[in-house]
């Protein structure tokens, strides 16, 4: 989280190169021009000021991110191997975009869009194999899985198939026969995915490779996608392994609740007082959307309740998963979108999935034409044959048995010689066989080739496309500067334990503890409830434990207990509250009636370091960064130019 927030001070993706761009700020030698700071200062203004007040604030924000990024630099923490390597892998995600072929993209969005509109329910089995494996284990899976297929050609159930021994290798088949339930589009890898649309109903496809191995998949059945559907649910946690006794009660409360929310109380005051789930409970049991093609699954029985219903404020029955008891509310359906509507998402998806490698081919072409690529290896492949000796097959052959720096193609100027490719192999000759040795180097001297293309168009990018450009530099800066926060600042008020104590001494008085009260707090849904607590309290020998099995005896929604010191002035039901030594009337407070058993008065007075410890090493944090930005001021010479500055105002 704080390396996204970091990343909002730095450079966009949009660049504006004007001819006429002065600079606007000078940290030591570092120069940020006038269009770069807009871009910035647009991207976290959606709503932009341009008064002198406004700019002036920003400006100074800009500055100390410019400072801290200025010393990242400087103590070398963009050369530290783990951060470029991080770099690097962001840079490989960021530069896939620009290395397809973007006519082929558009089809490959057009063909996302069709199948978004069907779901697909399939079930599959494994045969599990690395993407690196040896051409004989790879065999040996396609045989296996072949035999499997055989047997459901055959007759046999699917299901019966996967789970038999020597049948599907994932691990949940024993669980779900091998069902997948249903899925859209971006659900699964593209190989699957492609293979599943294009299979029928009812029919068993042939063997299809993925990076997790060999698949058949079965479809079983298909429909017109569902939309996406909001809704609100109140949960009762209660696993269904838990004994009878247990699911009982849980049963019976999550009933006791359906019967208040049929009959008209509010559902998401139910929710927010009822409801087990921590995750949408304050929210009134909001959850996100979910349903077509959203990253949002819930397990089936949840999503066909929810779809089942018709109507927003619909209210389902109780029903039951694997997490518990729930009800549910329908907010609102919305159909699946039009292709306008999701193009630019669905472009961004493409980009990002493995479909889009297919257009690669087409793409290497373009650029073979656009830097006049020149091939000279017709002659490779065989002098290779001919020169290379057995060893190769145990994986043992060296690339200096062979030297030739005549070059095998030229990309513009730059020439790559057939030793480059010689090295390639070596690194690549685990799993070279016997069997068709020429077939297997004509293999690597293509891919060899795409990836030095691709590499040659990788090196460009940041030159040909100052988006990309402004992409690199803003991970690039996030990178290093949470890196570098994390050693002057947050990992620093963690590790010094003696500073941290010395500031907490020093501002002692900051960390105090207001009045506070020792107390029992019985937390009733009715007076009548709280004035039969209050009773029941009045005798000293009944425990709050006993109090709870009376009260909720005939339903779990009575009463609520809390024991614990209580800070009076910072809690809502307690604050301005009358209360006493002893056993306190019942009152009211925001609908809830409760009844207050008070120990004894703890008065104002310091939190101890393990109390405040929190706060404290979060003011720490504060006071580290405060006192670095200080020194860093003086040690870099900053000028801020106002005239170009104030000039964002016309």
């Amino acid at each position: 989280m704080r390396l996204l927030a970091i990343l909002t001070f730095a450079l966009t993706a949009l660049s504006i190169f004007a001819q006429n761009d002065p600079v606007i700020l000078e940290v030591g030698d570092h120069k940020i021009t006038k269009s770069e700071f807009l871009q910035i200062y647009l991207k976290n203004n959606p709503a932009p000021k341009y008064d002198q007040l406004s700019l002036d604030e920003y400006m100074d924000l800009f500055v100390k991110f410019q400072l801290k990024v200025a010393e990242a630099e400087a103590l070398g923490h963009d050369t530290i191997p783990r951060l470029v390597q991080e770099l690097d892998g962001y840079k490989k995600q960021l530069a896939a975009p620009y290395l397809i072929d973007s006519s082929k993209s558009e089809a490959l969005v057009q063909e996302a869009y069709e199948r978004y509109k069907t779901e697909i329910r399939a079930s599959h089995i494994l045969v599990k194999l690395a993407p690196e494996a040896q051409p004989q284990d790879t065999l040996n899976a396609y045989k296996r899985i072949m035999v499997l297929r055989n047997r459901i050609i055959n007759g046999e159930k699917f299901e019966d198939v996967a789970t038999s021994k020597g049948g599907s290798d994932d691990p949940s088949v024993q669980e779900n026969k091998g069902d997948l339930g249903f899925f859209s589009v971006f659900q699964m890898v593209y190989s699957f995915e492609d293979v599943a649309y294009k299979t029928n109903v009812g029919e068993v496809s042939m063997p299809v490779r993925s990076k997790f191995g060999y698949h058949l998949v079965y479809v079983t059945d298909k429909r017109s996608a569902r939309g996406t559907i909001k809704v609100a649910h109140i949960m009762v946690n209660c696993p269904s392994h838990l004994d009878n006794e247990t699911l009982s009660s849980c049963k019976k409360k999550i009933n006791e609740i359906y019967e208040k929310a049929i009959k008209g109380d509010d559902f998401e005051s139910l929710a927010k007082t009822y409801s087990d789930d921590p995750s949408s409970n304050r929210r009134g049991g909001l959850l996100p959307d979910f349903g077509t093609g959203t990253l949002t699954r819930m397990v089936p029985e949840f999503e066909n309740a929810a779809f089942d219903l018709k109507n927003n404020g619909d209210i389902s029955k109780p029903i039951q998963t694997s997490y518990g008891y729930h009800i549910i509310k329908r907010i609102d359906w919305k159909p699946i979108a039009s292709f306008e509507e999701t193009k630019k998402e669905l472009e961004r998806k493409v980009g990002r999935d493995s479909r889009s490698l297919t257009t690669q081919n087409s793409f290497i072409a373009k650029l073979k034409k656009e830097y006049h690529f020149k091939d000279k290896s017709d002659k490779l492949i065989k002098y290779m044959i001919k020169e290379i000796d057995s060893s190769i097959y145990e994986a043992k052959w060296n690339s200096k048995d062979l030297s030739d720096k005549k070059y095998i193609f030229k990309i513009n100027k730059e020439k790559i010689n057939a030793n480059e490719f010689y090295s390639f192999v070596e690194n690549r000759q685990i799993g070279i066989n016997k069997r068709n040795l020429e077939s297997q180097l004509k293999d690597l001297y293509q891919t060899f080739e795409k990836e030095r293309v691709l590499s040659y168009e990788n090196g460009r990018l940041e030159t040909k496309y100052p988006a990309y450009k402004a992409l690199v530099d803003e991970y690039h800066d996030g990178i290093i500067l949470y890196d570098i926060m994390s050693e002057k600042v947050w990992n620093k008020a963690i590790e010094d334990t003696n500073g941290l104590k010395q500031f907490f001494k020093t501002n002692q008085e900051k960390y105090q503890w207001g009045k506070r009260l020792d107390a029992t707090v019985y937390e009733c849904f009715s007076e009548d409830i709280a004035q039969k607590v209050h009773e029941l309290i009045l005798n000293d020998s009944i425990s709050s434990a006993n109090v709870i099995d009376i009260i909720n005896q005939d339903s779990e929604l009575n009463l609520n207990v809390k024991t614990n010191k209580f800070e009076q002035d910072k809690i809502a039901y307690l604050k301005g509250q009358d209360l006493e030594k002893g056993i306190n009337k019942p009152y009211e407070f925001e609908g809830k009636f409760y009844v207050v058993d008070v120990a004894y008065f703890v008065e104002p007075g310091n939190k101890d370091l393990i109390e405040a410890k929190g706060l404290v090493t979060s003011d720490y944090q504060n006071h580290l960064e405060s006192t670095w930005l200080d020194k860093l001021q003086k040690k870099y010479t900053i000028t801020i130019h106002k005239e170009v500055l104030y000039s964002l105002k016309k």
